[in-house]
């Protein structure tokens, strides 16, 4: 019997025994952002690589981080290094789900659970899709390194540290990130880089308790404060109007151009899936998704202040607070960011609105052109018929830079259990129970290409 008829045979015959385990990954509630789980996690997965056969270690970080995970397997003259993470985001609002977050539930060919995309059956599959190749193929064409880590959902506040101080450990070939899968044409879609992130809480102090509103005529409202200090960030083009920030995007190779307008985009079906009725700006479908892609964001992800529930209370709020997020395109960058926002809004005399960083990365891009890539092409030939959609980045934000850019390892982020209704970081998350298996199949092809290539 053929090598890959023998993995699939394998797969197949394995199917409720892999899904068994992968119940026991989602019934471990890894919450990093409240440190929920997190231990439990490490050693659940450490036992899991000593299971395959791999060297790992788990590296615990400075103030309570969350440990990596490191494993070691194979050898040959490439290697490839594949991340992911093990933490999850929370669960709530708990009243929004059908389903027990934290119990891996089988229903309408769908498995639902917290972390069943967001990565814990990305991370869990490509160790079976490894075990399955020992198990038919024998000892594996390359050298894997596994770097698993867990505070994704936070920001890997750790991560860039931990990687500078492992340099000479980490080297590869290539790294498979996570994510991947498909858009909503059905098109398998990969990616070779990301946007960074910035990300803040800002928050304004007023008086020590709150006041009865009419104290309004000669108390400051931090709640104004705050909202006009935001309301200096942006204009109503949605331009960022922060002081200096425009001039450090470096603006796009006509190249990048090329790729990006050559990209589909499923414009109808998207605004379909989130109930829109137009774009921002009554953007035409190729000019939004330009923008998408090409530009910085500035977003005001949550707003806290005063009295929200039912009726009325005549209050003057003691504090008001926000959490904005910037995605980022170089060259921002974290520090840059923070210091500009800064100096903008002291300039405009609200030097009263504190400003906390919770995470931040840099934003990262990889050669579109590497042996990794002919490889993930490949292997999407071999495992789909079809062709990848390439984007030369994610308009979403990863830590990247830390394995790709500093350590200069061409990167692509590839994949099986990403659907356009997957809903990541919200109730109810779930991937299509085929391309579970689908995703283990995806790996050993991958990894057998980039073994030749």
């Amino acid at each position: 019997m053929p090598h890959s008829e023998r993995f699939d045979v394998y797969v197949n015959a394995n199917q409720d025994k892999f899904l068994k385990e992968f119940g026991e990954f989602i019934a471990v509630p890894s919450v990093a952002a409240q440190k929920r789980g997190i231990k439990e996690m490490a050693d659940l997965l450490t036992k899991r690589f000593r299971k395959l056969g791999a060297v790992v270690r788990q590296y615990p970080l400075p103030d309570g981080g969350s440990p990596v995970v490191y494993a070691e397997i194979g050898s040959g003259p490439r290697t490839l290094m594949i991340y992911n993470h093990y933490d999850v985001q929370p669960e709530d609002p708990l009243a929004l789900w059908t389903t027990d977050p934290f119990t891996l539930t089988r229903q309408d060919g769908k498995l639902f659970g917290r972390g069943v995309s967001d990565d814990k059956g990305e991370l869990l599959s490509r160790i079976q899709a490894v075990e399955a190749w020992l198990a038919t193929r024998g000892d594996l064409p390359l050298k894997i390194k596994w770097v698993i880590e867990g505070e994704e959902e936070i920001g890997s506040v750790h991560l860039e540290d931990w990687v500078r101080e492992q340099a000479d450990m980490l080297g590869a070939d290539g790294i498979l990130w996570e994510g991947g899968g498909y858009d909503e044409a059905g098109r398998i879609t990969m990616a070779a880089g990301c946007k960074g992130i910035a990300y803040f809480e800002l928050r304004v102090q007023g008086p020590a308790v709150d006041m009865h509103s009419a104290n309004a005529p000669i108390v400051t409202n931090p709640a104004w404060r705050l909202v006009q200090a935001l309301s200096t960030l942006k204009n109503t083009q949605d331009e960022i109007t922060i002081d200096g920030f425009n001039a450090h995007v470096r603006p796009l190779t006509p190249l990048e151009i090329q790729r990006i307008e050559a990209l589909p985009f499923e414009a109808e079906q998207f605004k379909h899936n989130y109930g829109l009725a137009r774009f921002l700006n009554d953007l035409d479908d190729r000019a939004a998704l330009r923008r998408l892609y090409e530009i910085p964001t500035a977003t005001i992800c949550g707003l806290t202040s005063g009295y929200q529930g039912n009726g009325t209370k005549t209050v003057l709020p003691a504090v008001a607070s926000a959490k904005l997020d910037f995605r980022l395109v170089p060259d921002l960058t974290p520090d840059l960011v923070e210091d500009l926002l800064r100096r903008h809004l002291d300039a405009r005399g609200f030097t009263d609105v504190q400003i906390t960083r919770l995470s931040g990365e840099k934003p990262a891009r990889s050669p579109i052109e590497s042996p990794l890539r002919t490889a993930a092409i490949e292997a999407s030939l071999d495992t789909w018929n079809q062709t990848p959609v390439l984007y030369p980045w994610f308009a979403g934000s990863g830590p990247m830079y830390p394995l790709s850019v500093m350590l200069n390892i061409p990167v692509i982020s590839a994949g099986a259990t990403w659907h356009p209704d997957t809903r990541a970081h919200s109730p109810n998350e779930n991937i299509l129970e085929r391309d579970y298996f689908t995703s283990l199949r995806f790996t050993a092809s991958l990894i057998e290409h980039f073994s030749q290539v």
